[in-house]
């Protein structure tokens, strides 16, 4: 489980304005670029922009905007926060067959990019659906919560530049202590939905939220995690027997849409020699780690 002692965002959508201020701090801190062509964004009739994440994006807000039936008010809406939950049971963690993915400092789900090979099975694993893909360097990226900010004191760039307060930061404790108190005082005004989440789910995540919209109510590890979780390195020798049959599998698979597919699917698109070679790499290492023993 998670300690108290965790750094944790805090997000309440009651009180969030919708300014997307902190996309364009993820974007400007962490530099990634956005594109830049004359009318390249194509508009959607909602707010929500981009879409979805993708390798060069983050964070967004999502808007879910309804018709309310009332002229006064004639659109209800619903404003979400879509990004890296950094759960405690990290399905993406463990489903990395290059071990770029870890648990750095306090909790937070930390990436190696120069480690990671492109296979993609840590967006398939997580509930989320978070790791995103770059096509351009065939490499994931993800929210890191700023440890670079953390690091020398602050607070991730998101957090600091939210005006109206929705996002705060601070040991998980802390965080979801609010949420609580906050979700008491929402009830107490008539709002017997709000609800606090974060706390439990994938053995805690480290973004604990307020009035949780389009996440999932119970989420689980997705069915690609088994395998991997099975051969994941106990040591270096395994590790590099991980990576040596996964990697084959991304190379075989690179042209495919990964969104959808499972480890087992994967190999299917294994030549007979590289299914040879990774079989010989794992038995190797595998009896490596016997003897070690």
């Amino acid at each position: 489980m998670a300690k108290p002692t965790d750094y944790a965002i805090y997000f309440d959508s009651s009180l969030c304005t919708g300014c997307k201020g902190c996309q364009v701090a993820c974007k400007q801190w962490n530099r990634l670029p956005s594109p830049l062509g004359h009318n390249e964004g194509e508009f959607t009739g909602s707010l929500q922009c981009p879409a979805d994440l993708d390798g060069n994006t983050r964070l967004i807000q999502t808007f879910s905007e309804k018709d309310s039936g009332n002229k006064f008010q004639p659109i209800n809406w619903a404003i979400g926060r879509r990004s890296c939950m950094h759960c405690t049971d990290a399905a993406c963690v463990e489903a990395c067959s290059s071990g770029a993915l870890f648990h750095d400092k306090n909790g937070v789900v930390n990436f190696n990019s120069e480690a990671c090979n492109g296979c993609q099975y840590c967006r398939t694993a997580c509930p989320f659906d978070v790791p995103r893909f770059r096509p351009e360097d065939h490499r994931i990226d993800k929210c890191t919560m700023c440890m670079d900010r953390l690091e020398k004191g602050g607070k991730p760039a998101c957090v600091k530049t939210c005006q109206p307060e929705a996002l705060q930061f601070g040991t998980r404790e802390a965080m979801l202590a609010r949420a609580k108190a906050r979700v008491e005082a929402l009830k107490q005004r008539g709002y017997e939905k709000a609800e606090v989440y974060g706390e439990n789910e994938m053995g805690g995540l480290h973004v604990i939220l307020v009035c949780k919209y389009g996440l999932p109510t119970n989420p689980q590890k997705k069915a690609v995690h088994s395998l991997s979780h099975v051969i994941r390195p106990v040591t270096g020798v395994v590790a590099a027997a991980t990576v040596a049959g996964l990697a084959l599998s991304w190379v075989a698979g690179r042209k495919y849409h990964r969104d959808e597919m499972t480890i087992d699917e994967a190999k299917k698109n294994w030549t007979p020699e590289q299914r040879a070679k990774a079989d010989a790499e794992l038995k190797a290492a595998l009896e490596n780690r016997k003897e070690e023993k």
